[in-house]
This record gives C-alpha cells, sequence and structure tokens, in this order.
C-alpha cells in the first residue's frame, strides 16, 4: 500500500482546508484523520503527541510532523512539486508570497474567520469588530485583484491557498462580498484549478 501524508483534520476549519487543497491541488497522497473535538480528541495524549500544543491542522510524512497551516503549505509545495511556480523562484515574488501568508494568519484570522466563528460556533468576541477588519481587507484585496487574476505574478500559488477558504465562506459570518467583483472574479478562478476541492459549508 502505498505511503500517504497523514493530515488531522477538521472538515469545517478553513486552516484545514486549505492543507486539503494544496494536497489536492499538488496531487500529494494523503489520508484524512478527523480530529474534531476541542477536549477531547484534541486534547488527548494521541494527538497531543503529534501537536502538544493541541492545534490542527498537523500532518505526518514519514518521521516528518509539521504543524500550522502556513509552514505546511510551505513543507508541501517544496517537497511533492519543487519548482513549480507554486512557491515563486524570484526572491521578491516569494517575499510578496510570505506577505499574504502573514494577512491569512493575522488579518484574515481577526476577520472573517473570526466573524465565522462568532456566527457559527457562538465564539464570544465582538462580531462588529470582525467585520470592521473584513470590511478593510475585502477592500484592499479587491483593488489588488483588479489587474490580474493571482495575488502575487501571472500564476496561482500557495497565497492563494491560503487565502481562500475563509473569503469563500465569508457569508457565513454574516459578510457581503458581493460588492467585490475583483474578489468574486479570483474566488472562481481558484475555483477553477484541477484538484480544486471545495470548503464544507455549514
Amino acid at each position: 500500500m502505498p505511503v500517504t501524508v497523514q493530515i488531522y483534520d477538521a472538515p469545517k476549519s478553513g486552516h484545514c482546508h486549505r492543507v486539503r487543497l494544496a494536497a489536492s491541488l499538488f496531487g500529494v497522497p494523503h489520508t484524512l484523520i478527523p480530529i474534531t473535538s476541542l477536549e477531547g480528541e484534541r486534547k488527548g495524549a494521541a494527538f497531543l503527541a503529534i501537536n502538544p500544543l493541541g492545534q490542527i491542522p498537523a500532518i505526518v510524512d514519514g518521521d516528518a510532523v509539521i504543524r500550522d497551516s502556513n509552514a505546511i503549505l510551505i513543507y508541501l509545495a517544496e517537497k511533492y512539486v519543487p519548482g513549480s511556480g507554486w512557491i515563486p523562484d524570484d526572491i521578491l515574488a516569494r517575499a510578496r508570497v510570505n506577505e499574504w501568508l502573514s494577512v491569512a494568519s493575522g488579518v484574515m484570522f481577526r476577520g472573517p474567520n473570526m466573524a465565522r466563528l462568532i456566527k457559527l460556533f457562538g465564539k464570544p468576541a465582538d462580531h462588529a469588530e470582525a467585520v470592521a477588519v473584513s470590511q478593510v481587507l475585502f477592500k484592499m484585496m479587491d483593488e489588488h485583484l483588479k489587474d490580474r487574476t493571482w495575488l502575487v505574478g501571472d500564476r496561482p500559488t500557495i497565497a492563494d491557498i491560503a487565502c481562500y477558504s475563509y473569503i469563500a465562506v465569508a457569508n457565513e459570518g454574516d459578510l457581503d462580498i458581493a460588492p467585490f467583483s475583483n474578489i468574486r472574479a479570483w474566488l472562481a478562478a481558484v475555483e477553477g484549478l484541477e484538484g480544486f476541492v471545495p470548503m464544507v459549508r455549514s
């Protein structure tokens, strides 16, 4: 039986969807291992041996254990599709990709992700603040995408993977992307990629 990458996954997590999407787009053989309970499986000894912080996603690839969705994107791209353009060769383009990875782990987390957590899962946080953060992000992204298909360069990169998931389900956080036509065109471009797998909706 072929060796596959084990992905510790929660179906409705955008962070986990990034990893599932990358594995599918890159053609990486993988097995999904669902970890769905914050106080159960994530805090159990078996999973804490994989990630002592009890956070998902995480992957196991042979002897390698990689934690954090953006770190996993970089690892999968560099190991399984080197030289393919998912991580640019040009140093400035790589820096631009890294900027978007920071957006995905910062503003994206505090905006669309937080709005969704509040509305879907009852997280005790300020929805109005999450909406305000999201609006700043959406306006910036829509302006950035006005003359381009992808976030960096003329082909998809891991930046597009990292930023896709929570914007694709923005409506679940009572966020409206209808006014942002360039973002909607970008979402459609990502969804048109061979190997695309959708974010699980609630």
